[in-house]
């Protein structure tokens, strides 16, 4: 299979404080969606990468679980899953993302609690978001069968 490629374009202008910017996918479902100094640091609407990462994780984190679940022969019924990511001012300056919590919860016919956790962290292995940001970012997991 040759390697998927998935392409987004991000126009910046002004400087960072008083400028903005547009994220568009080729896709379309990002199309022109403005992104500024306040959406990312003073919650005004709009988006910013760190939410886009989160989005990203929590969908990948949700198709991985269910996946790794069927492949183990449980069928969900749902898997949701909440990514927070933490964007933290740094003492040589600037910013880092430092850790990704991802909060999911799953109905899961027929599975003790205890294969739950161990399939859920099976899936936070195999994950392809997760594996792009370990290393750099610390992951947590937080996983509920309900």
């Amino acid at each position: 299979m040759a390697p998927i490629q998935r392409t987004a374009q991000a126009v910046w202008s002004g400087d960072l404080r008083s400028g903005n910017g547009k994220i568009s996918s080729t896709s379309g479902i990002l199309k022109e969606t403005p992104y500024s100094f306040a959406t990312r640091f003073e919650n005004s609407p709009g988006t910013n990468p760190e939410e886009l990462i989160a989005a990203a994780h929590a969908a990948c984190y949700s198709m991985a679980f269910a996946f790794t679940l069927s492949n183990k022969g449980y069928q969900p019924t749902s898997v949701e899953t909440q990514a927070v990511c933490s964007l933290e001012p740094q003492a040589t300056g600037g910013f880092k993302i430092t850790k990704i919590r991802l909060e999911t919860r799953g109905q899961v016919p027929n599975i003790d609690a205890a294969t739950f956790q161990q399939v859920a962290q099976e899936a936070e292995a195999g994950c392809p978001v997760s594996n792009a940001l370990r290393g750099g970012v610390e992951i947590e997991l937080d996983a509920t069968l309900v």
